[in-house]
């Protein structure tokens, strides 16, 4: 526990010097999201953003409404971390759950910095573990403690079930931060409602063992989530090609519907040096929110 936290602080400390010096920027808007929130509504004046038009209020036919907001005081930052068994896969060490929850960490102690509320949500196709959002730095350690020892009771997946579960437990708009795989399917509806409700951040983690699979003939396939125990001819009929064409083409959609819906997504792998990815993520977020 004590090495992992050193782990992290060192990683926190580094994204932390370079958002606020290399990019001129202010960490505390990482966690900020829009910074506002919904307080009532005004006459539609000429110039004002057509996107705050709240059209229930002028479908009923007195005129055209804006939105008006409220600057928010604090902001409350929510993990929603994917558990299931296809995160274990990857060097021993450096699998995708191990990526996951370094990632989560680190993110939290920033968090806890900027004095948000920080919550967070593990799910496999269940609740494995729900931690209500609280400030300070014990909320940041009990957070990375669940990560170190958390034990899922099931080894399946289901997004549209942990999402769906976010929907109903984060009543207040906040940063939420979902980190997963995305092998599964049937969760793009439940993840566009949480994106008009909240301000989310996709992280998609891979291993390239799942798509760069060597020519070894014929293998035994273990199904982290089933166990069920598949035998693949590796060199025959463009096998290796159709897994990593599938699976591009999975990843392209989640980026594509990301875009779509104005939702922050990086893509990391076990292999590579996270931390450039994440500033790069925040330098988006900044600049995004300076525009604002």
């Amino acid at each position: 526990m004590k090495d992992l936290v050193k782990k992290l602080r060192k990683f926190e400390i580094q994204i932390r010097k370079a958002i606020n010096s290399q990019m001129q920027g202010d960490f505390r808007s990482v966690f900020k999201g829009t910074g506002l929130e919904f307080d009532d509504v005004r006459p539609y004046q000429y110039g004002d953003d057509v996107r705050t038009i709240h059209w229930n209020v002028s479908a009923k036919g007195h005129g055209t409404f804006v939105k008006t907001f409220r600057e928010e005081k604090e902001q409350t930052v929510f993990f929603i971390l994917d558990v299931s068994a296809s995160e274990d896969i990857g060097n021993p060490g450096r699998t995708k759950a191990d990526l996951a929850k370094e990632i989560c960490g680190v993110l939290t102690l920033s968090a806890v910095k900027e004095s948000s509320h920080v919550g967070l949500i593990c799910y496999s196709d269940q609740k494995e573990k729900f931690l209500k959002p609280v400030k300070g730095h014990s909320q940041a350690y009990e957070i990375i403690n669940t990560l170190a020892h958390l034990q899922p009771k099931s080894l399946k997946t289901n997004l549209s079930k942990a999402i769906a579960f976010a929907l109903n437990a984060i009543r207040r708009r906040s940063v939420v931060i979902l980190i997963s795989d995305f092998i599964d399917e049937g969760y793009f509806d439940n993840m566009r409602a949480l994106a008009k409700r909240h301000d989310l951040v996709v992280i998609h983690v891979s291993d390239k063992r799942e798509t760069r699979l060597p020519k070894l003939g014929i293998i035994p396939v273990v199904d982290k989530e089933s166990k069920r125990t598949l035998w693949i001819n590796t060199s025959f009929g463009g096998f290796r090609e159709k897994i990593t064409k599938h699976y591009d083409a999975r990843k392209a959609e989640l980026q594509s519907f990301s875009r779509k819906h104005e939702i922050n997504f990086i893509s990391l792998d076990t292999e590579e040096d996270y931390v450039p990815k994440l500033l790069r993520l925040f330098k988006v977020r900044n600049k995004s929110l300076k525009t604002t």
